[in-house]
């Protein structure tokens, strides 16, 4: 029994080396980032998903659309990317993103638009478009470099629709 386990155990564990070993090629940084970008954007599209159901707004249920859309690409390029590298990225938002989202849920009306549009428009976007920023100009590994910055304009034209929105609704009553 033995004979047989050993070989077994040991092909498992090179293929748990291999993997890491792949990881281990990026800088922690580049795979800081990667998991962190995945994690925003889970958020992003989690976030909007609640909009779309809870606001009657036409403005914030097109923006949640298109969060939706837009950040399902780039996460599912973001995913290969880490593959490649052998990172695996995380499927959800962190736990303070998912409480964010939570909260957000209890609201309704224009009191929920505003908070949608203010957390989840301009200032997650904020924090990603530094977060692709900073990889953009200091990622290691090439590939990273290059996804980051392919995705800052995109970014960037995300950030100025959620502040377009966020002050349109703040006008609003």
């Amino acid at each position: 029994m033995n004979r047989i386990l050993h070989p077994v155990v040991a092909a498992v564990a090179a293929l748990a080396l291999a993997g890491t070993a792949a990881a281990q090629g990026l800088q922690k940084a580049d795979v800081a980032f990667l998991k962190q970008a995945a994690q925003n954007g889970h958020a992003e599209i989690e976030s909007s998903k609640v909009a779309q159901t809870k606001t009657s707004n036409a403005q914030v249920k097109a923006f949640a659309a298109q969060m939706i859309a837009d950040h399902t690409q780039v996460g599912e390029e973001l995913k290969a990317l880490a593959a490649s590298k052998g990172v695996e990225v995380p499927n959800e938002p962190s736990a303070m993103q998912k409480a964010k989202t939570k909260v957000l849920s209890t609201m309704d009306g224009a009191r929920f638009d505003r908070r949608y549009a203010d957390e989840m428009g301009v200032d997650a976007h904020e924090e990603t478009l530094k977060l692709f920023n900073r990889a953009a100009a200091e990622a290691k590994d090439a590939d990273v470099k290059a996804f980051a910055s392919k995705t800052v304009p995109a970014l960037e034209h995300h950030l100025k629709m959620a502040k377009e929105l966020d002050a349109q609704l703040k006008k609003q009553p």
